[in-house]
């Protein structure tokens, strides 16, 4: 059975969210050594949660490390087919969008807070999260990341 990480799909897409970082936030988000295998395994086992999504009008994610599986309570299989608007509360998806929307403006935010939900209910406080604008190889807008290695449950 082939690791998540090993699928040349994810092994690309890896790339993306990686020179994206580094394109917005000006640093790494992991050290790149090794081929883009080994980035793609070191960026799924990373010490921190790393989310993206895709750009539907309800953006649906498409990469979870396993830090952030776990967190949320998925495995791969569901990861993919859940909106990214449903791990937050309802009464909260207003900031979230207001907080994507600055992203897309200003290429990455950093620094924000908020409440978020695991597929079995359990509710956390995110913190020093970092969100950045996912851009392909010819520079076209293929998503959004988000990544964060503080919570707490709630």
């Amino acid at each position: 059975m082939i690791n998540i990480w090993e699928n040349q799909e994810i092994i690309n897409w890896s790339q993306i969210i990686l020179n994206s970082y580094k394109k917005f936030v000006e640093k790494d988000l992991i050290e790149k050594k090794g081929d883009e295998l080994a980035q793609a395994k070191n960026l799924f086992y990373a010490p921190m949660v790393v989310f993206s999504h895709n750009t539907l009008p309800d953006p649906t994610y498409n990469y979870g490390n396993e830090k952030g599986l776990i967190l949320w309570d998925m495995s791969w299989e569901q990861l993919i087919k859940t909106r990214s608007r449903t791990t937050t509360e309802p009464l909260l998806r207003e900031e979230r969008e207001r907080l994507l929307q600055e992203t897309n403006t200003k290429g990455y935010v950093s620094n924000y807070e908020g409440v978020r939900i695991s597929r079995t209910g359990i509710k956390y406080h995110i913190k020093n999260i970092t969100t950045w604008n996912l851009m392909d190889n010819s520079n076209n807008y293929c998503g959004q990341a988000a990544t964060f290695s503080r919570w707490e449950k709630l």
